[in-house]
């Protein structure tokens, strides 16, 4: 494989960017940069810009108005250099359907002009593919048709990696070993572009996330920063609810009925739960359910969009 160039400070860098179809415009003046060794997560509902952005950053489509950074290149019909440092997988995996896991890889080996033959097995075997390695490609199943997607976009060792729903098709085993190749690529030093749906998975992932909707960048944060971003609460029970609520009013906390429960989102009651069993076994109501709730990011993000989550 060839050496990895070392690369520091802004990988990606998108600046004012937009992107009109007629009357609809796709992407609202995003701006956003991704830092060398970082996984960032762009998250939307479908139709909220996430693939137009990308296929922006890919050179696929060409902004309305603003610029694309790659890797300190302005994106453009003449920046060809930029491509043999950056591995993509866009929507559905592309593959010549009748030749093999391994001729599929063998032909994206010789476009990139990589003279080591080694790295097709290489990338078999680090996508779990060496049982499928001599099927031919219309027989794969979404799961492994998606590992073979995603060895092309490493067969040349990419400093940036840009991926739509690599989660896309894998089992929960897959899913695992996928998150688990990305997190050593990002600590090698590869930059990871990626956009889910699977928000579990991103949560376990990424080290930043911005959130898209209706073509606008709504919310950026680093992903160690959600804790705090969450909205939390105290789940109470009790064997008499109304009375219960009724002390704890009279002790001073906000409560709501919710089902046979109560909920407090009090920042006293969440931090110290202890206190609120201590008024109520006061009023000779002790609780029989105590439980601090807290968004995940699922639930957050459905919050920031205005999509009401059952």
């Amino acid at each position: 494989m060839r050496s990895r160039p070392t690369v520091t400070g802004q990988v990606i860098a998108v600046e004012d960017v937009s992107k009109s179809y007629r009357d609809v415009l796709a992407v609202d003046r995003v701006t956003l940069t991704v830092t060398s060794g970082e996984i960032y997560a762009l998250l939307g509902l479908n139709g909220a810009g996430k693939t137009t952005l990308i296929r922006m950053l890919l050179g696929m489509i060409r902004p309305s108005g603003g610029h694309v950074r790659v890797l300190g290149t302005r994106v453009s019909a003449r920046s060809h250099e930029i491509w043999g440092d950056v591995g993509y997988l866009v929507e559905t995996p592309a593959a010549y359907p009748e030749l093999t896991v391994r001729e599929n890889l063998d032909a994206v080996r010789r476009l990139r002009r990589i003279g080591d033959r080694g790295v097709v097995g290489a990338a078999i075997e680090r996508l779990g593919l060496a049982e499928y390695a001599d099927r031919r490609a219309r027989t794969l199943s979404l799961g492994n048709t998606q590992r073979l997607g995603l060895a092309k976009a490493l067969l040349h060792s990419p400093r940036l990696l840009i991926l739509d729903e690599p989660a896309n098709g894998l089992d929960p085993a897959g899913v695992v070993e996928i998150r688990q190749l990305l997190l050593d690529l990002a600590a090698d030093g590869t930059t990871v572009f990626l956009s889910s749906h699977v928000l579990a998975e991103v949560a376990r992932l990424a080290t930043r996330i911005g959130i898209i909707h209706a073509g606008r960048l709504q919310e950026e944060f680093a992903a160690a920063d959600l804790a705090g971003r969450v909205r939390r609460q105290l789940s109470i029970g009790a064997r008499d609810v109304a009375a219960a609520a009724g002390a704890l009013t009279t002790a001073g906390y906000t409560v709501r009925a919710e089902g046979e429960d109560l909920t407090c989102t009090d920042t006293t009651a969440v931090d110290h739960p202890e206190d609120v069993a201590v008024a109520l076994v006061a009023a000779g109501c002790p609780p029989t359910r105590l439980v601090v709730e807290r968004e995940d990011l699922e639930t957050y993000f459905l919050r920031t969009v205005g999509v009401e989550h059952a």
